[in-house]
């Protein structure tokens, strides 16, 4: 007969996105079958929906997914980044000059990031999730409550368990979070995040480009091949909320002619190859990570602009962190959802969270605007850091997450 393990076995985690899948898979190979992990989401079993979003899964993300598993199988859907530019000009402008370019190597033969279509690698993920044994519960969680030696949950379905720790997985707008009563700092930005990909007919060779426009950074990042033209890119253009609906409201021919202002005619005729959604942008951070057995993961944490395209990033180094305490503690015979094991994962995570929204906000704030002090301060700054290698390299490496000491799993170690 199967042994189930008892509460102090067993941890939920309320949340089936990549870092919830992540963390699921991560625990479970590292704790092997006498520990329980659930993951709940009432989206488990739904139907695919088209989903045109892509993400920069960086150096230190990717060894994480390597060491998991799951890199290989998504590796035919991931295109390096061979390059990066920046320039900074107006919508109109005839020329858009470069002010900085990052050549896309940490070290050798290893990108600084590759861009991974989301659908890919959340199928991938739950593929990995169903074959190392992880409890996946497609309900949500209704609430919780805290016991001295458990925490107590209930299930959308009625259904209740308790395990030692719960983790909410379940985005910036998380209900968990607001049940644990932990606060939220944070505000929207007068902006939204309009997504597409987009085809073309000459190739990009790796190279993804941010142009700074006076509405906002408007980024084309490269994709696998494929589509009408042979050649894909991923676009994240950031425009004023006012002029979202009306952009929304036009024909695809219209669409387009406003998407091939912005893009440029450098890689050649351009179509549209998925449907254009539009997302709010805002800046969040919450209070506190953790509580009594009780852990906030990926956006129910933080919520930052995606100029830099580190939120999916930040996630996975939560992640890493979060699973190495978890494990660290469980092997030692110490209670995984004890709050002083808890405190050593926010310990690691937070500084790094709000330094990184600092940078993400501060930068948005002097390029999304056409003031001719600012735009003269900011090229000049670009170019000087252009003309300083081991400022680009220190920039790279932070970009890529591998500077400093990362955990485990970032580093490609087993837990």
């Amino acid at each position: 007969m199967a042994v189930v393990p008892d509460a102090s076995m067993r941890i939920v985690i309320a949340g089936g996105g990549i870092a919830g899948l992540s963390l699921a898979l991560a625990l479970k190979q590292a704790l092997g079958a006498g520990f329980a992990v659930v993951l709940a989401d009432p989206g488990l079993n739904a139907a695919p929906k088209p989903d045109n979003r892509a993400y920069a899964v960086a150096a230190g993300a990717r060894s994480m997914l390597e060491t998991l598993g799951v890199w290989e199988a998504v590796s035919g859907h991931a295109q390096a980044m061979m390059e990066m530019v920046i320039s900074d000009s107006r919508t109109n402008d005839a020329v858009r000059p470069v002010f900085l370019t990052f050549d896309g190597e940490v070290e050798p033969g290893q990108p600084f990031a590759h861009m991974v279509e989301n659908a890919a690698l959340v199928a991938e993920l739950k593929a990995a999730c169903e074959r190392a044994g992880v409890d996946l519960r497609p309900v949500g969680v209704r609430g919780f409550a805290v016991e001295d030696e458990a925490v107590a949950i209930t299930f959308a379905d009625g259904a209740e368990d308790k395990a030692a720790l719960l983790v909410a997985a379940d985005g910036a707008r998380s209900r968990l979070r607001e049940q644990a009563g932990i606060g939220w700092v944070g505000w929207n930005y007068p902006q939204s995040g309009i997504v597409a990909t987009i085809g073309h007919e000459r190739p990009h060779h790796g190279r993804a480009v941010e142009h700074f426009l006076p509405s906002g950074p408007f980024a084309i990042l490269p994709l696998t091949d494929g589509g009408r033209l042979g050649h894909r890119s991923s676009i994240v253009w950031t425009e004023r909320t006012g002029n979202v609906a009306p952009l929304l409201s036009l024909d695809a021919q219209d669409m387009l002619a406003e998407i091939e202002m912005r893009f440029g005619l450098e890689l050649g005729e351009i179509t549209l190859e998925s449907p254009v959604s539009a997302h709010p942008l805002g800046f969040g951070v919450a209070r506190r990570f953790v509580d009594r057995r009780f852990a906030l993961l990926g956006d129910a944490a933080h919520l930052i602009h995606p100029i830099a395209g580190q939120g999916l990033n930040l996630g996975l180094k939560d992640v890493a962190a979060l699973a190495e305490v978890i494990v660290d503690a469980a092997r030692l015979g110490l209670d995984a959802g004890a709050l002083d094991v808890l405190e050593d994962y926010e310990t690691a995570r937070r500084f790094d969270t709000v330094a990184m929204g600092a940078v993400t906000d501060g930068l948005n704030r002097l390029f999304s605007n056409d003031a001719t002090p600012l735009r003269l301060a900011r090229d000049l700054g670009l170019g000087l850091v252009d003309r300083l290698p081991g400022l680009k390299r220190f920039f790279i490496r932070e970009a890529a997450g591998v500077a400093g000491a990362p955990p485990r799993l970032l580093r490609g170690e087993t837990l």
